[in-house]
């Protein structure tokens, strides 16, 4: 993984959601693809995901999969999978969310508290760590290298 940029100040709510519409256009030119987001409570992961699948189209209520682990979304023709660890209790929990049937390779998988779900997951594509700042929040991008030129690319062009 390379630091692709470093680090982003992400104003409020809005500019974080804008961050989250700029990895969708991302993940929807890959088709696949497994986006960690780590941070503390409150630091602004369910809003970024927000900002990510209402740019991928969907509409209505996004729920936070705090409670059910797994929020899966049909937008177009991508298959989107939303997943929060944080009350995962044991690693081996996941066997009962029936994630073999939708591989990171075939689908995207944004999960929240990746850490929570041991050495399961595969490396990410992308890592995010979201943090609280002063003013806002602060957002670290962690690329694998084969798409980070496509991403500098377009969070250039978002002025992000």
């Amino acid at each position: 993984m390379s630091e692709s940029p470093p680090s982003l100040h992400l104003a409020d709510a809005s500019a974080t959601e804008a961050l989250g519409a700029v990895l969708a256009q991302w993940l929807a030119a890959r088709g696949a693809g497994l986006v960690t987001l780590q941070g503390d409570l409150g630091a602004g992961k369910t809003t970024l995901v927000r900002g990510l699948l209402r740019a991928l189209g969907a509409s209505g209520p996004i729920r936070s999969p705090s409670y059910t682990l797994l929020e899966p979304y049909q937008l177009g023709g991508l298959r989107v999978l939303h997943m929060d660890f944080y009350r995962l209790q044991s690693p081996d929990e996941l066997e009962n969310l029936g994630l073999r049937d939708d591989p990171p390779e075939q689908s995207i998988w944004l999960v929240e508290w990746p850490e929570r779900a041991g050495e399961l997951l595969p490396p990410p594509d992308l890592a995010l760590k979201l943090s609280n700042a002063a003013e806002g929040r602060t957002a670290e991008l962690a690329c694998a290298a084969a798409g980070r030129p496509a991403l500098d690319r377009l969070l250039h062009a978002a002025k992000l």
